[in-house]
């Protein structure tokens, strides 16, 4: 979560040259290639179904990121990654149905609630700046291609063993950013300086996270993984703090917190299928 967060962070001081699009682009394409070129899958022995499993998986995957980045140009990277989880709570929920769950649910509006009507971070005299309403839509969206995400991977990994569907997967999500990236930011994506930084974004956010949460899905129980997925928000916000001074109201954070809570309870009595998915966007 620290590498994801301060990629997302990094890749936000990127925003004034590339764009989010163009950003994106960059960070899935570089992605893709380095998981290519790390694990080597053999995609010329998938067949038409297999390639119909990743298509919603790999889809999914690159609209999440384009509307992830999208809302982090426009709101602090805490409350981006706050309202972008209300997308697999509320699928946790589905999935679980315990009378304790809508109890976490309640705790997780109690949290938006306190965000909504108020600003989206401090200015320099003190005061709360207006909530960009484009910026949530875009989190609200992101998060609901995460469900998607969440849905297309179980299928896809029903019927694509190891991680070979991965691959394929950002390959696919490359090549849905790939048209807007290169709208938004043309011949810049050429630079060798973007490309480093772009290259710096994909390991951060995509290469090494990934390797870790499939480390540690191996060696943890799916409720602790998803307790433990559930701090993002928070640590978004300290990343959104610490990289680029983005500073949240009190009341801002007890909403986070209370996200997080909620989250956190889910995971805990629910059957917690929305954070046992690695999730390579944020």
């Amino acid at each position: 979560m620290l590498s994801i967060q301060g990629g997302a962070a990094f890749a936000k001081t990127l925003f004034p040259v590339l764009g989010p699009f163009g950003t994106t682009t960059l960070r899935v394409s570089l992605a893709a290639l380095l998981l290519l070129a790390v694990l080597r899958p053999n995609l010329r022995q998938f067949s038409r179904a297999d390639w119909l499993a990743v298509l919603p998986y790999g889809v999914s995957l690159g609209l999440m990121n384009l509307a992830f980045y999208a809302a982090v140009q426009h709101l602090p990277l805490g409350l981006a990654v706050t309202f972008e989880f209300v997308g697999p709570l509320l699928l946790a929920l589905f999935m679980s149905r315990k009378p304790l769950d809508f109890v976490w649910v309640a705790l997780a509006g109690l949290g938006i609630v306190l965000i909504a009507p108020h600003g989206g971070q401090l200015g320099q005299a003190g005061q709360a700046a207006p909530l960009h309403l484009g910026g949530v839509a875009l989190a609200l969206l992101a998060g609901a291609f995460w469900v998607v995400y969440i849905l297309a991977g179980g299928a896809m990994g029903r019927r694509v063993s190891g991680t070979a569907g991965v691959v394929a997967g950002m390959l696919v999500a490359a090549v849905i950013s790939l048209p807007l990236g290169i709208l938004q930011s043309g011949s810049k994506l050429l630079h060798p300086p973007l490309l480093l930084a772009g290259l710096g974004v994909a390991l951060l956010s995509s290469a090494l996270p990934y390797t870790l949460e499939m480390r540690a899905l191996r060696a943890l129980p799916a409720n602790v993984f998803g307790v433990l997925m559930s701090l993002e928000p928070a640590i978004a916000a300290l990343s959104g703090l610490l990289f680029l001074g983005e500073h949240l109201t009190p009341q801002q954070w007890l909403a986070l917190l209370c996200v997080v809570g909620a989250s956190a309870g889910i995971s805990l009595t629910g059957r917690g299928a929305a954070h046992t998915e690695p999730e390579p966007v944020n």
